[in-house]
């Protein structure tokens, strides 16, 4: 068999239906669509959702709830996760860059807190949004300090 024998199957391909071409071949004059209403309009689309006249189900259901529209997503770093993370020599200033670049937070633009779970072994200063209470007492225990930033 090659390229030159293969035939397509009866019926696979269908011809595409001709509308407002004469009354012959059964869809001329209103070309399928009807004579009056909505659809028999050029550019009539029914929306999504549109149920015939009847009210819309988003509309039915009763509002909930409230979306505060200047909230903003804290981040969370957790203070073992940073002792892991330091090298022998730690570095002077750990902040939002530092973090980021550890993979610690998914961005340095956001803000962040930094929570006491885990200890931390070496002083070093954490600038950050926010801390813990925990998070404060067990860096200024390793002898490091806490700066918002």
């Amino acid at each position: 068999m090659g390229l030159a024998n293969l035939i397509v199957p009866k019926g696979s391909r269908k011809t595409p239906k001709r509308v407002g071409r004469g009354t012959g071949n059964g869809h001329g004059k209103t070309s399928c669509r009807g004579h009056n209403g909505y659809g028999s309009r050029r550019g009539s689309r029914l929306k999504p959702g549109f149920e015939g006249g009847q009210m819309p189900l988003q509309r039915r259901l009763p509002k909930r709830g409230f979306h505060y529209p200047f909230d903003r997503a804290m981040e969370v770093v957790k203070l073992g996760a940073i002792n892991g993370r330091l090298p022998a020599i730690p570095p002077d200033v750990v902040d939002a860059a530092y973090l980021s670049k550890e993979g610690l937070l998914d961005s340095d633009k956001g803000p962040f807190k930094v929570l006491g779970d885990g200890e931390l072994n070496k002083a070093v200063i954490i600038k950050a949004n926010a801390f813990s209470k925990s998070a404060l007492a067990k860096i200024e225990k390793a002898g490091g300090k806490a700066e918002k930033c």
